[in-house]
């Protein structure tokens, strides 16, 4: 197993920040169906203010460019994607096109 952690901004707005956490009580199945095919075994998203961070499980095969290739090719997950941009927006240390950013592990009381 793999654990990846990931950050990225929701626009800054209370109206459009219930909305984005609407959506994400039920995602839609297709959403779910994608994340589960790519090799993520386990995903959770927790918010401060307009924060988000994403904690991520995956099998020891997963790769974020395996599932970068399977989300381009799947109509729905591009729909979702261009849904929750209308919410997001990139951490200003993000490059160009960038969503959400990869976060570097600094501490891990079992080590």
């Amino acid at each position: 197993m793999k654990r990846y952690c990931l950050s990225v901004d929701l626009k800054n707005d209370e109206q459009l920040i219930a909305e984005y956490e609407q959506y994400h009580v039920k995602i839609w199945p297709e959403i779910e169906q994608s994340i589960r095919d790519a090799g993520i075994t386990s995903m959770e998203i927790y918010r401060i203010e307009n924060r988000l961070f994403m904690i991520m499980e995956t099998s020891d095969d997963f790769s974020f460019e395996r599932k970068a290739a399977m989300d381009a090719g799947n109509a729905r997950v591009q729909e979702w994607e261009e849904l929750m941009w209308q919410y997001q927006q990139s951490l200003p240390s993000a490059k160009k096109g960038e969503k959400w950013v990869l976060m570097k592990k600094i501490f891990d009381l079992n080590s």
